[in-house]
């Protein structure tokens, strides 16, 4: 009785271990849920999925979803774009949206799209409903130096079959922007902007912006157009200014050269005081010289500072001497 009890508890054991490995293996509420929704998928296919190490939930479950919007998928694709980094359930919400829609789409461009790292579902929904891009604002300068600030509102639809490969809405906002700059750019004056706005979409529009993008652009819209600063009159008050600057730099110099002229002459005057003092210095000891050596005698000498009063004198009586004074204390 003792070996068939222990034969039953390890029979038990094998049963419930075999039970947990078949349930872990097998979703059984999966394959259920697909037969009852029309999804023909064995048992077999679910564990094959397990060991290529594939969650079953994230193809079974958007191939129901595929199956009752009447979408004719291949299971394999689905596995392959999975394994490829794809979402497999934005792809099928996508293709349910473009059916939906009646616009042409197949599972292999929207997984084009999808691993090119894409909203594709975004793109399906903005081709149905367009999408308003709102560019900043464009400051540009007219011919008459008036600057202008303008803002756009760009309608753009998505372009499916460019959107593999094609340029985002940062270009779009580029080239509305460009746009902008060259139409107020080319305006005589800032009031033909102001009085036709529309200049500025018919100028846009024309140059077929949306080519090479990812979208097509349905119309453009100037929301708000303002006055800015007057950048002529401002460009001519630099230019002013700096013309100041420049001859107020030039009298500058103008005036050193005068200090530095002015310095010269009174360090020249100077110089020539001081070898007139010298000189004058000389003439006692010459005088001296003289009177020691017979050259001058003592009534010659008196003589001559007799003259030499006479003539302070005269001077003193006429002006002059006092004249002179003046010269020489300036």
């Amino acid at each position: 009785m003792g070996f068939e009890a222990a034969g039953l508890v390890i029979i038990l054991v094998l049963v419930v271990v075999f039970l947990i490995v078949f349930l872990n293996l097998v979703p059984l509420s999966l394959w259920i849920s697909a037969t009852a929704s029309g999804v023909h998928v064995s048992i077999a296919t679910l564990v094959g999925m397990r060991f290529r190490r594939i969650n079953p939930s994230r193809i079974v479950l958007p191939l129901i979803k595929a199956t009752k919007a009447g979408l004719k998928v291949n299971m394999n694709e689905m596995e392959a774009h999975l394994l490829a980094g794809g979402n497999v359930d934005r792809v099928i919400n996508a293709l349910i949206a473009a059916e939906s829609a009646q616009i042409p789409l197949d599972f292999e461009s929207c997984r084009a799209i999808d691993l090119a790292g894409r909203d594709v579902l975004q793109a399906v929904q903005m081709s149905v409903n367009p999408r308003v891009i709102e560019t900043p604002v464009v400051a540009a300068i007219a011919k008459d130096g008036i600057e202008m600030r303008a803002k756009a509102r760009v309608t753009v639809r998505a372009n499916i079959s460019r959107l593999v490969g094609g340029a985002g809405e940062e270009t779009i906002t580029a080239r509305v922007g460009e746009g902008i700059v060259t139409t107020i750019g080319s305006a005589e004056t800032h009031e033909e902007v102001l009085e036709n706005p529309d200049r500025i979409s018919q100028t846009v529009l024309s140059k077929g912006l949306d080519a090479g993008t990812a979208f097509e652009i349905l119309s453009i819209d100037i929301a708000d157009v303002d006055v800015g600063r007057n950048i002529g009159a401002q460009l001519q008050m630099d230019q002013a200014e700096a013309d100041r600057r420049i001859a107020q730099a030039k009298a500058e110099e103008r005036r050193a050269m005068a200090v530095a002229h002015e310095q010269e002459m009174i360090a020249a005057v100077q110089e020539m005081r001081a070898k007139l003092v010298e000189a004058e210095a000389e003439v006692p000891h010459a005088m001296a010289r003289a009177l020691e050596t017979g050259k001058l005698g003592v009534m010659d000498y008196y003589q001559m500072q007799n003259v030499i009063s006479d003539t302070k004198m005269r001077e003193a009586i006429s002006g002059t001497g006092a004249k002179n004074e003046n010269k020489d204390g300036k």
